[in-house]
């Protein structure tokens, strides 16, 4: 007979396996072949940090709200994601599509669950096929400005938005977070992803990634849909949310969004309840199962063959010629 907490796990594990797992995680490999450390390995930082999946899925969307400061990042999302219905109106601005937001952050908890735990040939698979995705996404805004996903600079404001969130949600909510040297042990090794999806001159610390943030100060602006997605205007618990997810940025972004902390016993009471919250589901869902996959995939020890290879098997401009079809295909 199970005990109640126990009924809570599954049943949370249960939701998660038909909402997410069963969609987005098929094809991936997490049990073998044995000794397989895949990019990382036991001991790593990057094992640590994404073995919370809560924290994890909401540093996504620290990131993700960050990401699109860039207006290229948001012209991008309009044209050619399924974040957004369109409407045959240009006037008429595009709103967010439940469904495809849906979508969009199961394929990114899969990325960075699947490229953390997965054999190497699972990683090296996903990475392949996220740069083919990359490789569709050309066009230009309204002001006549070109964007392309493949644009070193783009990619590296991409990487660090998306490290920096991880990163700081960790911080803030892991129960047992990395601090100092430790967790630039995380920026130093998870570069091992921006390096594999294209990516040159990445940041590799806590200090280098808010530089290299705060220098896109000049190109960045409040789009229109980073302005609908934030502000006192949000339903609860939607602005509880949203608030947290501000919370975590450089303050410098935070002035950019107009976005003032409140004072520090408030800011502090807030911070400890999306603690609890975030704390609570995982203490409930219990650990994921791809984590305890992996380390029993190595529990014997790492086989020297299937050791990780410091530098990315990408060559720049070396990837098969896809269309978007075939990519939306395998990644399905």
């Amino acid at each position: 007979m199970l005990l109640p907490h126990q009924i809570v796990e599954q049943s949370l594990q249960n939701h998660f396996d038909r909402n997410v797992r069963q969609h987005y995680f098929r094809g991936m490999e997490f049990a073998e072949p044995a000794g397989d450390p895949g990019w990382f390995g036991p001991g790593s930082a990057v094992w640590h940090v994404h073995s919370h999946l809560e924290t994890l899925i909401f540093g996504l969307q620290c990131a993700a709200y960050l990401e699109r400061l860039d207006p290229s990042i948001y012209w991008m999302g309009v044209h050619h994601s399924r974040l957004v219905e369109r409407s045959e109106d240009p006037a008429t601005p595009p709103r967010i599509d439940p469904r495809g937001l849906a979508v969009r952050l199961g394929h990114s908890i899969a990325f960075f669950i699947g490229t953390a735990y997965g054999t190497t040939e699972t990683a090296e698979r996903l990475a392949q096929t996220v740069r083919a995705m990359h490789h569709t996404i050309k066009g230009t805004r309204p002001d006549g400005a070109p964007y392309d996903a493949d644009d070193p600079d783009w990619l590296r404001w991409n990487y660090a938005t998306v490290v920096w969130g991880l990163a700081t949600a960790h911080e803030m909510y892991h129960p047992r977070p990395l601090r100092g040297r430790k967790l630039d042990e995380y920026y130093g090794e998870f570069v091992r992803v921006g390096h594999a999806l294209g990516g040159t001159d990445l940041p590799t610390t806590k200090a280098e990634t808010h530089d290299c943030l705060k220098s896109y100060t000049p190109k960045l602006a409040l789009t229109h849909g980073a302005a609908m997605a934030t502000g006192h205007h949000l339903p609860m618990p939607e602005s509880a949310v949203d608030w947290a997810i501000r919370d975590t940025m450089p303050t410098w972004a935070k002035q950019l969004i107009g976005h003032r902390s409140p004072n520090v016993v408030e800011r502090t009471a807030r911070r400890a309840a999306v603690w609890t919250v975030i704390n609570g589901l995982h203490a409930a869902a219990g650990p994921i199962p791809e984590f305890t996959q992996a380390q029993a995939r190595v529990a014997d020890g790492v086989d020297p063959a299937l050791a990780p290879h410091t530098e990315p098997r990408y060559v720049l401009g070396s990837d098969p010629v896809r269309t978007r079809d075939d990519v939306e295909f395998t990644f399905a």
